[in-house]
């Protein structure tokens, strides 16, 4: 199945883009806690070697894609020291938490969020020096719209980065995966996030996307160039690099 085609929850009379903005308005207050819990904390490493990619560049205005609760963005405005972060994402109820982390952080002059629909930025062409998403762009409601938008607003020679889940490749680590995807992480998610749904369709839309290099071979399609990725943790999650 096309990977725009899985869909959060069983109505195709909804797009897809209003189903995600759903989905994660209703997850929104246990997102965090069920990242930590259900990566065992992996997935703060995973975004502190995503970050450590873009860092040696020292872009100057970075914007993050999908941001959810601004995790990256707060680490990248940590670690890289950029001069602005602005954080995107189409759930107004991810962003109001994000915006409660920057305020505690005191890095509201630093770290500016926003709701707003990745696949149709208000931002003019070439005003970033770095682009970055995790986690987010398996959710586009078109991944090549999504990835061409990404493209426009970096400057030349500016740096792309996202962080993603792929499907490991080696056995017995991908049926291991495959069933704690498929089956225990939904279970989880029922008495946790009262949404059930959502984490049946994270294992979907993870089977359904294009990872590796398939997905290398979409950002180049878009204009990407010296695109590259690199597997982390046997494969769960990748980063995938690449320049305008």
């Amino acid at each position: 199945m096309e990977h725009d085609k899985v869909l959060p929850y069983e109505q195709e009379q909804i797009d897809k883009k209003t189903q995600v903005t759903n989905m994660f308005d209703r997850i929104a207050p246990y997102y965090d806690f069920l990242n930590r819990f259900l990566s065992l904390g992996i997935d703060q490493r995973w975004r502190k070697k995503a970050i450590a990619k873009i860092a040696e560049a020292q872009p100057k205005r970075v914007l993050d894609i999908a941001t959810g609760t601004a995790d990256l963005a707060i680490e990248i405005q940590n670690k890289v020291k950029p001069t602005e972060v602005i954080g995107v994402d189409i759930s107004p109820k991810m962003i109001s938490i994000g915006n409660e982390k920057v305020l505690k952080r005191k890095l509201s002059n630093q770290v500016k969020l926003e709701v707003g629909d990745s696949e149709n930025l208000r931002f003019d062409e070439g005003e970033f020096d770095a682009v970055t998403a995790s986690f987010g762009v398996r959710n586009f409601g078109n991944l090549e719209k999504g990835l061409s938008e990404m493209y426009r607003i970096l400057s030349t020679g500016g740096q792309l980065m996202i962080l993603e889940f792929s499907k490991p490749t080696i056995f017995p680590f991908k049926q291991l995966f495959n069933s704690y995807f498929k089956y225990i992480l939904p279970t989880i998610g029922k008495f946790t996030s009262k949404d059930p749904r959502a984490y049946k369709y994270l294992y979907e839309s993870v089977q359904a996307f294009p990872d590796y290099e398939d997905m290398a071979n979409i950002l180049k399609s878009v204009g990407f160039k010296d695109v590259e990725w690199t597997p982390l943790t046997l494969g769960i999650c990748t980063i995938y690099i690449g320049k305008k």
